[in-house]
């Protein structure tokens, strides 16, 4: 595994994202399969895992916590509030001061820490970014020693630009693959100049990257894939990436004929650490085969120049037009 600096602190530029571990949106992970894949991702060099306080409603965070309890390992956890429905009267209300802190201790308690690596705003309304409380709210649970660090997980090029204007900011998290190419060209040389970094969420375009799937795949009726399909229960670029899942068959396909052998995942993943201001990667996994795939691609050379552009001649001329929902 290689690691790259976070604030001084290096974290694995693979990480685990664990939105599968709170058992909703993905099928059922139990406890056992968690720590499995907690473990593997652990024993192979891995050090960040993301989660956040809505991935079944504390699941995720409580299934890591238990885990931080039985390993003495050195792992930097970062969670997310800012999407929990549990308080009336409207975003005013919901990122009020009370309001944040409370989740923000629920996740200290689920968590079993007494401060949290790094807390992030998770894809909330772009008018709380341009109000701005939400960030002297963050401010303040810092120097109270709530938080470590502070970032922002957003949906927009809007939203990124809006929160790389806030002193203090640690990092951005954003959709960013194959079949997002120009997030890149948008803000990234802005985020390095601000030594803010980059975490990559859906690298995989929720497994359409994988090679995996084919028309005839079907998903049960509770995954996201299934469900948010067309982008009817949140944003589409949360589910493959707001490509159309037959479109995206087609596309994954094309794109597999140019890289270096048939493993689509880890070349996938390259693909992004390719791009320097990038600090680590966020794949899901719902199996330990699906760890070792992903922590494979840290130790895969860069990939060529012209493989390079010819993935981006296939974006620019065919990908880019078919993205559905809001960037």
């Amino acid at each position: 595994m290689n690691y790259r600096n976070f604030r001084g602190t290096g974290i694995a530029e693979i990480g685990l994202g664990t939105w599968q571990l709170g058992s909703v949106d993905w099928g059922a992970v139990d406890e056992a399969a968690a720590f499995n894949i907690l473990r593997a991702y652990t024993d192979a060099g891995g050090n960040f895992v993301d989660t956040a306080d809505v991935y079944g409603m504390g699941i995720s965070e409580s299934v890591i916590g238990k885990f931080l309890n039985a390993v003495d390992k050195d792992i930097f956890v970062a969670t997310k509030l800012g999407r929990r429905q549990d308080t009336p009267g409207g975003w005013q209300q919901h990122f009020s001061y009370d309001t944040m802190k409370r989740h923000l201790e629920d996740s200290l308690k689920n968590l079993n820490v007494n401060s949290l690596f790094l807390e992030q705003l998770h894809c909330i309304p772009t008018e709380a970014m341009r109000e701005g409380s939400v960030f002297k709210q963050l401010r303040k649970f810092q120097e109270q020693g709530l938080i470590q660090h502070w970032g922002a997980s957003v949906e927009t090029v809007e939203e990124a630009l809006i929160c790389l204007d806030q002193e203090g900011l640690a990092s951005l998290q954003i959709i960013f693959n194959i079949f997002r190419q120009h997030i890149a060209e948008e803000f990234f040389s802005k985020a390095k100049e601000k030594n803010v970094a980059i975490i990559v969420r859906v690298p995989l375009a929720s497994g359409l990257l994988t090679g995996k799937f084919s028309v005839e795949t079907v998903f049960p009726e509770q995954d996201h894939r299934n469900y948010n399909a067309d982008g009817s229960a949140f944003n589409a670029g949360e589910t493959f990436s707001g490509i159309p899942f037959d479109k995206g068959i087609a596309f994954a396909n094309q794109i597999q004929q140019h890289l270096p052998d048939k493993r689509m995942a880890p070349w996938a993943l390259r693909w992004i650490l390719d791009h320097p201001e990038v600090t680590t990667v966020i794949p899901g996994a719902s199996k330990v085969a699906h760890v070792q795939s992903n922590v494979s691609a840290s130790g895969l050379p860069p990939l060529s120049a012209a493989i390079h552009q010819q993935l981006k001649a296939i974006y620019d001329d065919q990908i880019r037009a078919t993205i559905r929902g809001h960037y």
